[in-house]
């Protein structure tokens, strides 16, 4: 692979003119008559010969019964070594508006990127083989995108208004990986693994060669990119009804997301993205979150302030209250400071709107930072009952520090979740 020379300094006095001829035009609805597919709805698989047939004909039926404008159903088989090949090719012959491809090579991010990128229908959705979802969100997940209201849909379990039947495991992997996407990567949408999306074909040409996964971590990946560039994603709430021969490696798919979670996080903090050819010409997504090192080290100035009083309020308190009294006074004073001061100069919160809620939540952190200060103390006591009472606000200094990395993630993922104004969501998307 080779690598692209730095450009010279005259050439980057035309990038403001190159982004704006790159930029992406207005959003607009598309026509009611639409000779050719409007919608192009991509099954990827691999060994599904169980699953396909009866997942593609329900589809197709679903589809002609209820979706106002042409269609076509593509299943995407990524290596399959069972029947699944023979039984595409026969389902593309025998119903009207199907097709099926072959990849030699697995992964579902692979199967989407190469179905996408060959389709010319304007509006491209996904959907899992076991049909999870029930099939009554595709008319309102795709309806924002073929209006002109949104550039990328998608389904979520997570919000207000989903009906989700499934294990506590799944429930629990999932709710930690989106919480872990909105304290390290500010993210704004509430379900990144539900296999039920759509996005615009314009967006798409932009998005997917800035996409590197080609697995699991391809749909985060992609409308990471997405709400970082200002783009307008939708939310649509879903009943979802977990498949219980669901054969993903957990395991395995969590390091790698884990690993494409860096390596994403990385290129957005470098600026290695060209984000500004996702922008709209309009101008009315405009304004991107906050890049994670900004906004952490305004946190961590915050932090050491807030620290260094509540070390200066333990001492003074100490010798009338006893060092755990202390500690729990010094750092409720200092957790209420600390979040006052995180909402404004951290997240930009203005205006009174909210501030007992952001408090309150801010206190519930408190516990958290109270359990790990005192915890240290009480261990310090018990290893050491004869230590010196100098050694005691090192302890507390040791811990605030893990205490603090706590918070930001509390706070950004929980007390101030990211930027969801910017997002459009269902009636019901919390």
């Amino acid at each position: 692979m080779t690598t692209a020379k730095r450009p010279a300094r005259a050439g980057r006095r035309t990038t403001a003119a190159s982004d704006a001829r790159r930029a992406l035009p207005r959003r607009a609805p598309l026509t009611a008559r639409h000779p050719d597919p409007v919608l192009e709805v991509v099954v990827p698989v691999h060994n599904e010969e169980n699953d396909l047939e009866r997942c593609v004909r329900r589809l197709h039926a679903h589809l002609t019964g209820t979706f106002p404008y042409p269609f076509r159903i593509t299943v995407a088989d990524n290596a399959s070594t069972d029947r699944t090949p023979h039984i595409a090719e026969r389902l593309a012959r025998e119903l009207p508006d199907t097709a099926w491809l072959r990849l030699a090579e697995k992964g579902r991010g692979r199967a989407l990127h190469t179905a996408w990128s060959r389709s010319s229908a304007p509006v491209l959705a996904y959907l899992d083989v076991d049909l999870s979802t029930d099939l009554a969100a595709l008319l309102p997940l795709v309806a924002p995108l073929i209006s002109g209201h949104s550039d990328v849909a998608i389904g979520t379990r997570l919000a207000r208004g989903s009906r989700v039947v499934r294990g506590p495991r799944r429930e629990i992997i999932s709710r930690c990986y989106n919480g872990l996407l909105r304290g390290t990567l500010a993210v704004g949408f509430t379900d990144a693994q539900c296999g039920f999306k759509a996005v615009r074909r314009d967006v798409a040409e932009r998005l997917l060669p800035l996409v590197e996964d080609r697995e699991w971590f391809f749909d985060t990946e992609l409308l990471v990119i997405a709400e970082r560039a200002g783009l307008r994603i939708h939310e649509v709430p879903v009943d979802w009804v977990d498949d219980p021969d669901s054969r993903v490696d957990v395991l395995a798919t969590a390091l790698a997301d884990l690993r494409g979670m860096a390596r994403l996080g990385r290129a957005l903090t470098r600026g290695r993205l060209p984000l500004t050819a996702l922008h709209r010409t309009d101008g009315l997504d405009a304004g991107l979150p906050p890049a994670l090192l900004p906004q952490l080290l305004r946190f961590a100035a915050v932090g050491a302030a807030s620290t260094l009083f509540h070390l200066l309020l333990f001492l003074a308190l100490r010798p009338a209250t006893g060092a755990q009294a202390a500690n729990a006074l010094a750092l409720l004073a200092a957790a209420v400071a600390n979040t006052a001061a995180n909402r404004r100069l951290t997240f930009g919160v203005r205006g009174r709107g909210g501030a007992l809620r952001h408090q309150l939540k801010g206190l519930t952190v408190f516990l958290v930072g109270l359990a790990l200060t005192s915890g240290s103390l009480a261990v310090l006591h018990r290893a050491a009952p004869g230590a010196d009472p100098r050694v005691e606000p090192a302890v507390l200094a040791a811990a605030n520090l893990a205490a603090t990395v706590v918070r930001f993630l509390l706070l950004r993922a929980w007390v101030f979740p990211g930027h969801r104004s910017r997002r459009a969501t269902g009636p019901s998307a919390s």
